[in-house]
């Protein structure tokens, strides 16, 4: 196929004009305005759109009616679904906390999801991010605090054994016991995540230094930045390498803050986030998140004493709040496709329109910048 006439989100994180050549489910070659085409292609008219890669989204726990945590292939394949429809080709979904039996069944199930065919059209399942069970209970916000459980690495490698290699992102609480073994022991075989804790500056950055780069929603369930206090946040700054997810659904984080972020880490550093829950994309109502009952009013979703639970929005959306608050769209884009891929470690494959990677292109709509259409899957 042979994409023509759109403005190309490129690999620099900028536009230009041109035409995509794919073969497949791949990306041959993007060829500038002016060059000769391949003959006999079929063509597609992306006047009037930019051509971005497809979204990422690697923390969200649900969406359409259903929760990743509920295990089954049905769930897995509503969620993939809702998920392309919304410009989001590649997916990395969130645990709860929850039982051990019940997370190693979730695990394994989605493992065989992956393994098994699928019907067009679905985001691809590029791995799990397990927020939780290893949290600070005074920071677990929506999560049960019933479920925490002590960091263990022999844990970790039996969730990953059972994810069959899955797991790409851990949430931890860098100051609980057996922290600190678990990110120098299994950096390795997943990223180590900072979140839900109440850290302080000098115990995130011996986190960091030991193999932890990501900050899990960040200003969310942390202590905020203070002038002699700087905490995790002060810390990921400072550290120079890590990433830091982002809630841009106008709830979690004031635009203020949102710009803040953008300025202190750059745009090579967020990663947007919907942090979603099962109520997305559904009418406001009484929906559950982790085993805990929710209540969805006004794209708020909330546990009874007003905890924020997850939210109600897609990525996209989040994409369109975020240019809303002031973020340019170059910027915005980049932490919703090739940032969160390189912060799992997929960005070999996904993230970019880059020869050689999976076709996964979006035609965005340059006035509305809503997704006019999803050309390829995985």
């Amino acid at each position: 196929m042979l994409i023509t006439n759109g403005l190309i989100y490129t690999d620099e994180c900028r536009f230009c004009r041109g035409s995509i050549f794919t073969q497949g489910n791949t990306i041959s070659a993007i060829f500038p305005e002016g060059h000769s085409l391949p003959a006999n292609s079929r063509v597609m008219d992306a006047r009037g759109c930019y051509v971005i890669p497809g979204l990422t989204d690697v923390h969200f726990h649900g969406c359409a009616g259903h929760d990743f945590c509920e295990g089954t292939p049905e769930a897995f394949d509503a969620i993939a679904a809702f998920a392309f429809r919304h410009g989001i080709t590649t997916i990395c979904p969130a645990t709860m906390t929850l039982p051990d039996e019940k997370l190693t069944a979730i695990l394994r199930a989605a493992a065989a999801y992956r393994n098994a065919p699928h019907p067009e059209e679905r985001a691809a399942l590029a791995g799990i991010h397990m927020e939780g069970p290893f949290l600070n209970p005074e920071k677990c916000g929506a999560q049960d605090p019933a479920n925490l459980q002590a960091p263990s690495p022999a844990t970790i490698r039996k969730w990953q054994d059972a994810a069959q290699g899955m797991v790409r992102v851990m949430t931890i609480a860098p100051e609980l016991d057996g922290a600190a073994d678990c990110i120098r022991e299994c950096a390795g075989m997943l990223r180590f995540s900072l979140g839900h804790t109440a850290c302080s500056y000098e115990t995130a950055m011996r986190a960091f230094a030991a193999g932890a780069d990501r900050v899990t929603h960040l200003f969310n369930a942390m202590p905020p930045l203070g002038h002699r206090a700087p905490g995790l946040i002060g810390a990921a700054f400072d550290a120079g390498n890590v990433f830091a997810e982002l809630i841009c659904d106008g709830v979690h984080v004031s635009g203020s803050a949102v710009r803040a972020a953008f300025r202190l880490f750059g745009a090579n550093r967020i990663v947007l986030i919907s942090d979603s829950m099962e109520a997305t994309g559904m009418s406001d109502g009484t929906y559950q998140l982790g085993g805990q009952t929710v209540h969805v009013q006004d794209s708020r979703a909330t546990l009874a004493d007003g905890t924020l639970a997850g939210s109600v929005t897609p990525l996209d959306a989040c994409l369109r709040t975020a240019v809303s608050m002031g973020i340019p769209l170059e910027d915005a884009l980049r932490a919703a496709t090739i940032n969160p891929c390189q912060s799992i470690g997929i960005d070999d494959r996904f993230g970019s329109l880059t020869p050689g990677k999976h076709a996964h292109i979006v035609l965005l709509d340059q006035a509305a910048l809503e997704i006019r259409q999803v050309l390829c899957g995985n």
